[in-house]
């Protein structure tokens, strides 16, 4: 039996734990301890941090693993690379891994192969009112933790007043010695998401994006396919295959973030590693394919069969339910859902379960997608439903 060393329990693994498991591999799940919960679905779980490399080398030679495999996650995709170098594993290289991990490191990659980006300069931690590289760029300006996931650590700023708060957010959100000031392009966001394997682009798959505005943009769902034209879509398809290629990145999933700005496609991050949010669902039900089960024979050294299985794509939607508020949920009311166009509808907790107010991904309370004849049919068909259900929280007391 083989076995796939699987970094991260939360809830953005769980698929990722049940595919391995329908395939018949042996699973061995490590995170820190918490109430995570794909610790219940393991075959071994370890209880150790996957950003520690050492630790996470140490298992991997243990149990003698035929594969490492992250999603969903940033922070322990270094910790695949490095596997990967030092085993011989299939999957990006640490060198790779870093330079996504690393906004400064994925930047400076960027401009150094003329990849489409927005201007951007380096601040030092330790300045804490970066007034003159505001200004320097021109107002309003994105303040980004280099080393952070999940939107944590991103904050637009308006103006002077805005940099005290920005600076916060970063300080408290890195373990770097520096952090970014971006411009602030103004235009349409999308996503898409693509497999790079044997050095080519397998598919890119342009998305739209549901996004809540918080202290910057966090997407909450997404839909398929994202028609922009195909000039757009080949101008966003040449910058993505610069873009990994100045990052070195190769044999894994790609979470690719765009803006289209002034008529052209300006990539704003790249993951090594597929999206949350229902990116992977998204993704398998467009294609007609199990995404999670392509991410899995990757990593296993098996070269996928991207070939899709529906002629024209499948549209679909999908979005996370959230709550505005800290607490304890006490209802639950998922109303009548009888609409087939209604393929998936769950809640990652339960009455009685303790949530937070959304800020980024993981603090999503539960999903559901949609499919249809078309995207507009199926984003109907999803704000049907999501207007069924009903979901209170008591608001923790704050004295």
């Amino acid at each position: 039996m083989k076995k796939l060393l699987i970094l991260g329990a939360g809830i953005y693994q769980v698929p990722l734990i049940q595919k391995a498991k329908e395939m018949g591999l042996y699973t061995i799940v490590a995170s820190i301890p918490g109430k995570y919960p794909g610790f219940a679905l393991a075959d071994r779980v370890v209880y150790e941090n996957t950003v520690d490399q050492e630790a996470m080398l140490r298992v991997a030679r243990e149990e003698q693993v035929d594969g490492v495999v992250v999603c969903g996650t940033d922070v322990c995709v270094p910790t695949q690379g490095y596997l990967c170098d030092t085993l011989g594993l299939t999957g990006p290289s640490l060198q790779a891994a870093m330079a996504a991990q690393d906004k400064a490191l994925m930047k400076a990659a960027f401009a150094r192969e003329g990849v489409r980006t927005a201007r951007f300069v380096y601040a030092d931690i330790a300045d804490a009112n970066p007034q003159a590289l505001c200004e320097d760029i021109g107002y309003p300006v994105i303040f980004k933790s280099v080393d952070s996931s999940g939107s944590r650590g991103i904050t637009r700023v308006d103006g002077p007043e805005d940099i005290p708060y920005a600076y916060q957010q970063v300080r408290e959100n890195t373990r770097s010695d520096r952090y970014l000031i971006e411009e602030f392009l103004v235009g349409e966001e999308f996503g898409a998401q693509a497999f790079i394997y044997g050095g080519r682009l397998r598919f890119v798959l342009p998305h739209g994006d549901y996004v809540f505005h918080g202290d910057t943009g966090v997407p909450v769902g997404h839909f398929a396919p994202y028609n922009m034209g195909p000039d757009i879509v080949a101008d966003a398809e040449e910058q993505l295959q610069k873009a990994v290629t100045a990052m070195g990145i190769d044999n894994c999933a790609i979470n690719a973030d765009f803006i289209l700005c002034r008529g052209k496609a300006y990539v704003l991050e790249i993951g090594a590693r597929a999206g949350a949010t229902c990116l992977v669902e998204m993704t398998g039900i467009y294609y007609g394919f199990d995404y999670y089960e392509k991410i899995i024979q990757a990593s296993l050294g098996v070269e996928p069969d991207f070939t899709p299985v529906l002629e024209h794509g499948q549209p679909n939607a999908e979005m996370l339910f959230q709550s505005d508020k800290t607490g304890t949920i006490t209802s639950i009311d998922l109303g009548e859902q009888d609409d087939p166009r209604i393929v998936n509808l769950s809640m990652d907790y339960g009455v009685g379960d303790h949530i937070r107010k959304f800020a980024k991904g993981p603090d999503r309370i539960g999903q559901i997608i949609a499919v249809a004849d078309s995207v507009e049919e199926a984003k109907a068909a999803l704000d049907a439903a999501m207007a069924k259900v009903h979901i209170t929280v008591a608001e923790d007391w704050v004295s």
